[in-house]
């Protein structure tokens, strides 16, 4: 489906849903058929949660937390320390709903939780044992440093934004061409993480990286490689319309922007005002002006590549390089002018006042030019066409970035469309904020802040959308790092805080910790901490009957929520359970071993995908190629996330595929065998011993005595009727573990 298609398949959409849910009681937006209509702006609309400006609300009093615990007939230790504040909303709200939250959850549970929260890994049973053992009053707040420090964290959070920002390495289409160097993009988002980059920085330097002021070559590079941002969308090779093409790539852009940034869909207003949110078509526009003068990516080559250094000696020396290049290549053209010149000279009086040129002119230059311009002049004519064509600075060995580019300062016009139709252009329009938002109005700069390259006007929405200024960036994020931690937003509907999204269920909860959030100069490792801290994170995810059926979906958090484990999460398990996963960081994607099959399903089977040894292909998943055509067999048989556009939700499925595919793909046998191997080496041939540690490794606790008999009775069974080895058998019993809720669910 092209974007156009969508483009007008997603209006449609929006106006069912705004008739039948709203009761056709909405005032509908303007279109080209009945001028009349208006959008959504009134006062009711305006005064929606999300467009309010951020105010940091009163901490509720802590008198609930006891009365909570009396309702529980429990007395803990939310009453003889400080209540942290997200404590203090949160049971407020449950006081007033009469609910009361569970108890703390085991030790195992809570190493484990925070492992996957942090890493994506599961601790190893010497950390569990660790963490059970220590009783320190501060053991859990040095757990969470120390996986904050980890390497493994910014991997695993990285992939949170990659999922938003839908990151893929080829282009989609038939031919699904690979992206040049978008690899660099996600190791940044890696790095960015794990230096707890600010997030206004963050966002800054993917909206306009090529345009701040780098203290550091370092900084200049990572204000490139961000920009690699724009490029991750899908890209139509061949497409029957460019003009169209092109505004379809600009669209992308503004929804992606719009939905990941500040939690709009702005995108629904490209055709007709917005049917739900006051969003006028006009401010559709005007946002996409921010974004116009980007050069249409190309796949490559100068508008979409750009060099890049890890330190100033690098970029000096290939400075030099450029010069000494352009130097010789200026002096060649030189010779080359000059000799030609005195040849055509020499040929006025027949030819009067006209020149020789293409081929014509070849033919003359090889018959006659040597006696007409001596040997010497020839032959420095001859090494000068010979030498020119090696004469070019693409051949110089350096890193490259993919990245956006401009075509200079001038600011291409933008026009409003009539339906989202660019051989119908209407009024023009110049570069703004949504109205809705009351921004401040947008001065184009006078100057370009990048040398002349471009316009500045992406700055301008960069600055605008990471200020204090603008209530949804902070809002928007702050609610994305709670669902990370617990499953769900505050605002299920993560990418849309409009009048259709889902009203935030502790709304005065999701602004303090947007206003901390700025507070803490955008730290996102401050808010992990502010978040892992609370009794709120640290409870069971038990069930208990009156709860369960006052608030079934856990509204109120009187709970934790189980959740599954990620489709990467899966696989990584898997590697770390078999002891084979290779923590190799950064570089070129991997490609793993996809089954022939699953290649045949391509337009040109295989067409795009490499091979790498089998160290390389255990590294983590975030480290395999993203192809947009193919996808690796279980990362989406476990739901990973889609990458033609954001995807701000895993949605969690369960189907027969996933276990036929765990039972039966090479994946899982191959690390079933080396997992076998694993705990052979490690307790010897012992059938109770063996099953004893298969379990322990895929649940980190100590199984039960029944647990453990049962396992051994499956390999003498496995022996004595199927007539395998013991090896074999527990090769067997490997996969089964592999294949269990418990290894595959967090509690």
């Amino acid at each position: 489906m092209t974007n156009s298609v969508r483009t007008h398949l997603n209006s449609a959409i929006c106006l069912r849903f705004a008739l039948t849910f709203l009761g056709g009681s909405l005032v509908l937006g303007e279109t080209s058929a009945n001028p009349k209509l208006q959008p959504a702006s009134g006062a009711k609309e305006r005064v929606h949660w999300a467009f309010q400006p951020l105010r940091r609300p009163s901490v509720p009093a802590t008198a609930p937390a006891a009365a909570a615990q009396e309702r529980m007939g429990k007395s803990t230790e939310l009453e003889r320390r400080p209540v942290n504040p997200i404590d203090a909303f949160v049971l407020a709200s449950q006081a007033a709903k009469q609910l009361a939250p569970n108890s703390r959850a085991t030790r195992r549970e809570l190493v484990r939780r925070a492992a996957y929260d942090l890493t994506g890994l599961p601790p190893t049973l010497e950390e569990v044992a660790a963490f059970e053992a220590d009783t320190d009053p501060q053991a859990w707040e040095k757990l969470i440093e120390r996986l904050l420090s980890s390497p493994r964290y910014g991997e695993k959070w990285g992939r949170h934004w990659l999922d938003l920002v839908r990151f893929a390495e080829s282009n989609s289409y038939e031919r699904d061409g690979a992206k040049p160097h978008a690899w660099r993009y996600r190791d940044y988002v890696i790095r960015s993480f794990n230096a707890d980059k600010p997030y206004d920085r963050f966002v800054r330097e993917q909206l306009a990286g090529d345009e701040l002021v780098a203290p550091s070559v370092q900084e200049e590079a990572d204000g490139l490689i961000a920009t690699g941002y724009y490029r991750l969308g899908i890209w139509d090779d061949e497409p029957a319309d460019r003009e169209l093409a092109r505004y379809d790539a600009l669209d992308d852009l503004v929804m992606t922007t719009g939905q990941v940034f500040l939690g709009l869909t702005i995108d629904c207003a490209r055709c007709h005002n917005h049917k739900i949110d006051p969003v006028p078509q006009r401010d559709y526009y005007r946002l996409l002006a921010f974004f116009n003068n980007i050069n249409h990516y190309r796949n490559g080559g100068a508008t979409d590549e750009s060099p890049i250094f890890s330190n100033a000696a690098e970029k000096a020396s290939y400075l030099n390089l450029v010069r000494e290049i352009e130097g010789k290549r200026r002096a060649m053209e030189s010779v080359v002018a000059e000799a030609e010149a005195r040849f055509q000279r020499s040929l006025s009086g027949s030819l009067g006042t006209n020149q020789l040129e293409g081929k014509e002119f070849e033919k003359r230059w090889e018959k006659e030019a040597r006696a007409v311009v001596g040997d010497a002049v020839f032959e420095q004519h001859r090494e000068a066409r010979r030498v020119l064509p090696t004469l070019k600075v693409e051949s110089i060995p350096v890193a490259k970035a993919l990245v956006v580019s401009e075509p200079g300062p001038a600011v291409r016009e933008t026009f409003l469309l009539a339906r989202g139709n660019p051989g119908a252009p209407g009024e023009k329009v110049a570069p703004g904020f949504p109205t809705v938002l009351n921004p401040p109005e947008v001065t184009i700069p006078s100057t370009s802040p990048n040398n002349g390259k471009t316009t500045g006007l992406r700055s301008l929405l960069a600055a605008w959308i990471a200020s204090d200024g603008n209530p949804m960036a902070a809002r928007v994020m702050a609610n994305r790092l709670w669902q990370y931690h617990f499953g769900r937003g505050l605002v299920r509907s993560a990418n849309n805080f409009g009048l259709q999204g889902d009203l935030p269920t502790h709304p005065e909860l999701l602004d303090w910790l947007a206003c901390e959030f700025m507070a803490s100069g955008w730290s996102v490792k401050a808010m992990h901490r502010l978040i892992m801290h609370s009794e709120t994170y640290r409870m069971s995810s038990g069930g208990r009957e009156g709860p369960l059926k006052a608030d079934p979906a856990n509204d109120w958090l009187w709970r934790f929520d189980m959740r599954r484990l990620t489709a990467e999460e899966v696989r990584d398990t898997i590697l770390t359970v078999a002891d084979s996963l290779n923590l190799k960081m950064f570089g070129p994607g991997i490609y793993v071993d996809i089954p022939a099959e699953v290649l045949a399903g391509q337009s040109q089977p295989g067409n795009g995908w490499g091979s790498s040894p089998a160290s390389e292909q255990a590294r983590r998943s975030v480290y395999i190629h993203a192809k947009r055509s193919l996808v690796t067999p279980i990362l989406e048989t476990f739901d990973m996330a889609e990458t033609d556009r954001s995807t701000p939700v895993r949605f969690t499925t369960v189907q027969p595929t996933q276990a036929l595919g765990a039972l039966n793909g090479d994946f899982l046998n191959r690390n079933a065998s080396l997992l076998s191997g694993r705990i052979r080496s490690e307790v010897g041939n012992s059938p109770q011993k063996c099953v004893e540690r298969a379990l322990h490794l895929a649940t980190a606790r100590k199984p039960a005595h029944d647990e453990v008999e049962r396992g051994v009775q499956f390999l003498f069974g496995l022996r004595d009727q199927e007539r395998l080895s013991m090896e074999d058998a527990l090769t067997r019993f490997c996969l089964l573990v592999l294949n269990l809720n418990e290894l595959m669910h967090l509690d």
